[in-house]
C-alpha cells in the first residue's frame, strides 16, 4: 500500500492527457492522486500546451520556501530513479507537480507536517513514449 501524504492545499483543476489519465486512474486506486485526478482537465495528446507538467516531463522548479531549485522528470513508478532525477508521479512532490503550468504555484503539506509552496519556472521538455 503507497505511503499516504496529505493532499494539496489547490482547489484549481489540472491539465492532463487522455492517455496519462487513464494510466494513472489505473495506478491510482488507494492512492492520494486519485483525488487529484477527479479533478484533471483530461484532453487530447496534441492539445498539451508546452507549460503544462506532463507525464515525461522534464521541470525546474522551486521551493520558495527554501529557494531551492530542482530539475526532475516526472515519470511511471516503474521508471523511476531519484538518483537520475526522475520522481514517481506516486511521490509526494510528482503528484503535486502534476499538471501544473509554468508560474503556478502549490502549498504542499510534507509528510512531515512543514508546508513547502513549489513553483513551476520552466517546463524543459515534453516527451511522451508510446504507452
Amino acid at each position: 500500500m503507497p505511503l499516504k501524504y496529505d493532499a494539496p492545499m489547490n482547489t484549481e483543476q489540472l491539465i492532463i492527457t487522455r492517455n496519462d489519465y487513464v494510466r494513472l486512474r489505473a495506478l491510482s486506486e488507494g492512492h492520494e492522486l486519485s483525488a487529484e485526478l477527479d479533478r484533471a482537465i483530461v484532453v487530447p495528446s496534441e492539445r498539451m500546451t508546452k507549460d503544462v507538467v506532463a507525464m515525461h516531463s522534464r521541470v525546474l522548479y522551486v521551493d520558495e520556501n527554501s529557494g531551492i531549485r530542482r530539475e526532475i522528470e516526472l515519470v511511471y513508478p516503474d521508471e523511476a530513479n531519484p538518483a537520475a532525477g526522475q520522481i514517481s508521479v506516486l511521490a509526494p512532490v510528482g503528484s503535486a507537480l502534476l499538471g501544473l503550468t509554468v508560474g503556478r504555484s502549490i502549498d504542499w503539506a510534507y509528510p512531515d507536517g512543514n508546508i513547502h509552496r513549489l513553483r513551476i519556472e520552466r517546463v524543459l521538455s515534453q516527451h511522451n513514449p508510446p504507452h
